[in-house]
């Protein structure tokens, strides 16, 4: 059972779930029958979460059931379905709004991203988006206001039934195959941009200021393309606000003097003054960065234009994200002091993925080959428990083989230079039993050997 949803951006085809929500999609039905969604404006957007519609007076608040229309206001709104559950795992879920009190009215939401949790048993699915995703698409990046409400309209113009299982009710049923009704000024009214209004974004502005915007735009369509090819990690990546670039510095300023001056403002991560690689030779200019950016802020208001070792140095905000690096697809990005800070990073990311490992230098290591049927000519390793806890992964204890092997024979390098050291000594002493110890050790032994022979025999 499909509804097609026709909105000012584009059409959207519903599939229902008759079976397991009856009172929902029949009440859903006869609704789009009646036109009741005609005209209904997309109230609330929030990015990557939800698009919310279906209130006749747009503002979240009003709205009632078919129920309402038939049996008055005592039946306005019905009881949510709990059983089965339903969750809203993926992006294009249609699910009716519950108003506060476990009771449903005209409200519905459709999610606009996969696997949205805090929606599951607070909302009740009845639908599914089978076709039309690039509406949802337009939807998640249409440019709204901090409470979710679009600055141009967004609004269902028709509703198409493709099939209907439930009988009409009697008292609609004069209703039920009426046309479209014409939109009137109240219904369209809006205090925002309407939906056949054509906008344009220079209108206004001054030469400079239209300069301005085509450069920042040309800009901002560079960097997505940077981001795109994966030069950058973030398009809209910007330099730290608690770092400060402080140039204009006489070269014999070094950097314990300069955080000394600094620090009368709050406590400093780093201070660092930059230098020639080769010749060691300050450069000049440093960068300081402040663990509160409130801090920072009073220092570049208070340090500007400050003597400084006869110097008259400039404070500016740091512009610079060298130093914050991308640590891989899907982890982010991180701010890191040098390189070798970064590579530990990265270390650590690699491994807590687990068991992700396709080479041989694992095997022996508390981990055992198993037989992927999927990809037959791959191997995949699993932790060998049957060899014990000492050799699991990510053990405090883990220590591989190779390592027990090295430790063993330092240690049995240790024992052999302590008694070759002792032995040294007590040659020096003179002791002639140390200078051919070992040859009476090896008598001893021999005599001890002979010894439980004896005994041997006499016992036959």
């Amino acid at each position: 059972m499909s509804v097609v949803i026709e909105t000012s951006i584009g059409d959207l085809v519903i599939d229902l779930y008759v079976d397991e929500r009856p009172t929902c999609c029949k009440n859903f039905l006869k609704l789009c029958k009646i036109k009741f969604y005609n005209f209904c404006l997309f109230h609330n957007i929030q990015e990557n979460y939800i698009a919310q519609t279906g209130d006749p007076t747009g503002t979240g608040r009003g709205g009632e059931s078919i129920f309402g229309f038939v049996y008055g206001d005592q039946a306005k709104y019905f009881e949510m379905e709990r059983f089965p559950l339903i969750k809203h795992r993926k992006m294009g879920t249609v699910s009716m709004i519950n108003n506060g009190s476990d009771f449903h009215g005209s409200q519905f939401l459709i999610t606009l991203a996969d696997s949205i949790d805090y929606l599951d048993g607070k909302h009740t699915v009845f639908g599914e988006v089978a076709k039309g995703f690039e509406v949802l698409q337009k939807l998640n990046e249409w440019i709204c206001d901090k409470e979710g409400r679009p600055y141009q309209d967004i609004r269902i113009m028709h509703t198409v039934i493709l099939d209907d299982p439930f009988e009409d009710f009697a008292a609609l049923s004069a209703e039920s195959g009426r046309a479209s009704p014409e939109p009137t000024e109240d219904r369209i009214q809006s205090d925002r941009i309407r939906i056949d209004e054509e906008v344009d974004q220079l209108e206004g502005m001054s030469p400079e200021e239209i300069e301005k915007f085509m450069k920042q735009r040309e800009a901002k369509t560079r960097a997505q393309l940077l981001e795109i090819i994966g030069d950058i990690p973030d398009a809209d990546i910007k330099p730290p606000e608690n770092v400060l670039f402080v140039c204009k510095l006489n070269p014999v300023t070094t950097d314990e003097d300069l955080e000394l001056i600094f620090s009368r403002f709050g406590k400093i991560n780093s201070c660092e003054v930059i230098r020639d690689k080769k010749t060691g030779d300050s450069l000049c200019y440093a960068f300081i960065e402040f663990d509160g950016q409130e801090d920072c802020e009073n220092a570049y208001f208070k340090m500007d234009n400050v003597l400084i070792d006869d110097r008259r140095i400039h404070v500016d905000f740091s512009q610079s994200v060298a130093k914050v690096k991308w640590k891989g697809k899907g982890t982010g990005t991180g701010y890191f002091e040098d390189n070798r800070s970064f590579r530990d990073e990265i270390k650590r990311e690699e491994s807590k993925q687990k068991f992700k490992f396709t080479d041989k230098s694992r095997r022996g290591q508390g981990y055992k080959l198993i037989f992927d049927e999927e990809n037959r000519d791959a191997e995949k390793y699993e932790p060998d428990t049957e060899r014990g806890n000492r050799h699991r992964y990510g053990h405090e204890s883990f220590r591989p083989r190779q390592d027990d092997r090295k430790r063993d024979r330092r240690e049995k390098s240790r024992d052999r230079n302590r008694s070759r050291d002792r032995n040294r000594e007590k040659e020096s002493r003179g002791d002639k039993y140390s200078r051919d110890s070992h040859k009476y050790r090896q008598g001893d032994r021999r005599r001890s050997r002979d010894r439980d022979e004896k005994k041997y025999d006499r016992r036959k």
